[in-house]
């Protein structure tokens, strides 16, 4: 399997972790248990998974100048990510995420973006032509613009393109056209069809209704259920691995990652989801976000361990 090289655009978060017993509903204060400050983000937390799973990684994105800033870059580069087209704000602090994780391991998140607010479509301007990309990996919590603008730019150099519809938003025609692997949850699908998120919608519809926006393949998290890969002409359902969850943080972003750098590697799609679904598995046993994010090594021995490597 070739060595893969992948841009990331989007975000990087110093996350604010409370462990409690549950999580409060609105105007409730609980007691919580421990405290604990982790690099996160969902672009940031990609970037680390696509490095530690074997794929050469770019990020782009903002962060602001002070110190969680230093300590966000300083953590990507420590994964082996490169960082040159991350861009240091000097007129907005850098984002954070405040979690709450209950003792099933379920959290509950607000994000304040700061610089991940101000990520623009001229940003994107130094990596147009991409040479030697494999892979342009987007999510939302950068402005919708400056996603499609980097969709825009792989779309112009024959870049395959993969979207995590995370966190769930409904988005344009023109962006979905141009993406190749669409990855959202079920919460994410209803978003971007334009329906509550409630609606109670069979997978394989939800897939079919979402390949008709103009994303070529789907690949639906469904949580402890698996995932369900779709494309023109077919679909199929790939099955979670067991485990025991400590902390979902980070679960999603794992699965992103390691889709992304197995299509990039040569993988088909359901192969790629397989090890998507092993990486997110892997993720959700680790407390914390970026922390969580598996290496190759340890993904492909949890497959085997399972008799699916």
């Amino acid at each position: 399997m070739k060595q893969p090289t992948i841009l990331v655009v989007g975000s990087a978060n110093m996350d604010l972790v409370v462990k409690a017993p549950r999580i409060p509903v609105p105007g409730e204060t609980i007691l919580g248990g421990s405290f604990a400050r982790v690099r996160g983000g969902k672009g940031a937390n990609q970037a680390v998974a696509c490095s530690r799973l074997g794929a050469q990684t770019f990020m782009l994105g903002r962060v602001g100048t002070d110190s969680f800033g230093d300590e966000l870059l300083e953590g990507l580069q420590s994964d082996g990510v490169c960082c040159r087209l991350m861009i240091r704000d000097e007129e907005a602090a850098s984002g954070i995420a405040i979690i709450v994780i209950d003792g099933g391991g379920e959290n509950a998140i607000v994000v304040a973006p700061g610089a991940n607010g101000r990520v623009s479509p001229a940003d994107i301007d130094p990596v147009r032509g991409l040479s030697g990309i494999d892979a342009v990996l987007c999510q939302l919590e950068v402005p919708v613009d400056a996603v499609e603008a980097a969709l825009d730019a792989a779309r112009e150099a024959g870049v395959m393109t993969v979207l995590d519809a995370a966190p769930p938003t409904a988005l344009p025609a023109s962006l979905l056209a141009k993406v190749d692997v669409l990855t959202p949850n079920q919460t994410e699908a209803c978003a971007i069809l334009g329906l509550p998120v409630d609606a109670c919608l069979a997978p394989e519809e939800a897939a079919a209704r979402l390949l008709e926006t103009g994303a070529r393949q789907v690949v639906l998290k469904l949580g402890a259920d698996g995932a369900l890969a779709a494309w023109d002409g077919g679909m199929e359902r790939v099955p979670s691995f067991p485990i025991e969850p400590v902390d979902t943080t980070g679960a999603g972003d794992a699965f992103t990652a390691a889709l992304a750098v197995n299509l990039a590697s040569g993988k088909d799609l359901v192969a790629a989801t397989t090890a998507a679904c092993a990486a997110g598995a892997l993720a959700a046993t680790v407390f914390g976000a970026a922390p969580s994010m598996p290496t190759a090594e340890a993904v492909a021995a949890f497959m085997k361990a399972h008799g699916r490597g």
